[in-house]
């Protein structure tokens, strides 16, 4: 039989595994509610990697009967006789009533996302959803990384990476990322500028299967500095790069004032947009999505995507949090670890 006759099966369902993130935020909610959906659970197999413990009380509190099976972190499979299984790190411990960042969560979460970027290379999962993680958290817990991104992108060995988002017909890739605002101009290269734009362009061709995207990018500074009277960047990084994206052929152009390219993007004048720091980029996307926006982490040889929200302690454990986000993240991954599977049978 052709593997292309059984893709209904449920062997050759994609296997999406998703790491609970912060255990005192709500990760542990919004994945529960996520896959209690049995449209979603329909879809693919899953590995949650968390702590049962941390499940079951946000099931609990909505409500929901445990559908999911349990096994040790230690032996992650991708044969388990469950459509969801947790893969239980039940060496750790969040008492719950703390909803703050703290040092044992940040050790939890690295661990968590380390075991599950390690399982993707080595094939055993074919995506990563990334609940949220606290930043403090990690800082306590002494990462070297500030953010997943960065954490991906050294793990999987990429010098190429770039933090991507999708909300509704909106898509935005980012030249810098977690950097001060102040530092920007530090770190502001051509480079920095261009590696977006390359990136974006080959994911608007691989995922979204666009033969010649449009790539919109934004200017630094107000009225795209409006010829040097406020600074100079425009002319000295962002056009350079722009310059040698087109003589690779690559559909782009500007750059052009922040204060009116997303708009033009959402009307349809542009494919996707590339930001030069992380609030020029995700102000207009939570604000057209704030619920359903998914971050997808570009130019590493895994699949990654995460809802675009944070950990919102304040409302961790109330049974509040919107599953929204979480759902377009793991939907969002199965759809590319399905289009990626396509490819490979093509070639």
């Amino acid at each position: 039989m052709k593997r292309s006759d059984v893709n209904n099966s449920i062997t050759e369902q994609p296997v999406i595994g998703i790491t609970m993130g912060d255990a005192a935020g709500i990760g542990p909610e919004i994945i529960v509610k996520a896959l209690d959906d049995p449209e979603i659970r329909r879809a693919a197999k899953f590995v949650v990697f968390g702590m049962n413990e941390q499940l079951c009380y946000a099931a609990d509190a909505a409500e929901i009967e445990p559908f999911w099976g349990r096994h040790q972190h230690e032996k992650i499979s991708r044969d388990y006789p469950y459509k969801v299984v947790v893969a239980d790190y039940d060496e750790y411990s969040v008492p719950s009533w703390i909803r703050r960042p703290s040092r044992f969560a940040g050790e939890a979460s690295i661990r968590f996302c380390a075991d599950a970027i390690d399982a993707a290379r080595a094939e055993i999962i074919d995506a990563v959803v990334t609940a949220p993680i606290s930043k403090a958290s990690w800082k306590l817990a002494g990462a070297d990384w500030p953010g997943h991104t960065e954490m991906l992108a050294e793990r999987c060995k990429s010098k190429r990476k770039a933090m991507m988002f999708v909300a509704g017909q909106l898509k935005v890739a980012l030249a810098t990322i977690h950097e001060a605002l102040f530092d920007v101009r530090n770190k502001f290269t051509i480079g920095c500028v261009f590696e977006p734009i390359d990136l974006l362009n080959t994911a608007l061709r691989e995922i979204w299967g666009m033969e010649n995207p449009k790539i919109g990018v934004a200017a630094l500074n107000p009225h795209a500095g409006e010829d040097g009277q406020f600074g100079d960047e425009e002319r000295r990084i962002i056009s350079p790069a722009i310059l040698l994206a087109q003589n690779q052929g690559i559909n782009c152009d500007g750059p052009f004032s922040a204060d009116t390219l997303f708009l033009q993007a959402v009307r349809g004048q542009f494919d996707a947009v590339v930001a030069m720091y992380h609030d020029q980029g995700m102000i207009p996307v939570k604000l057209l999505d704030f619920e359903r926006a998914v971050n997808i982490t570009i130019g590493i040889p895994i699949i990654r995507t995460s809802p675009a929200h944070g950990t919102a302690f304040d409302i961790a454990g109330k049974n509040l949090a919107n599953p929204a986000g979480m759902k377009s993240a793991i939907v969002t991954a199965i759809q590319m670890a399905k289009t990626r599977k396509n490819v490979e049978l093509r070639v």
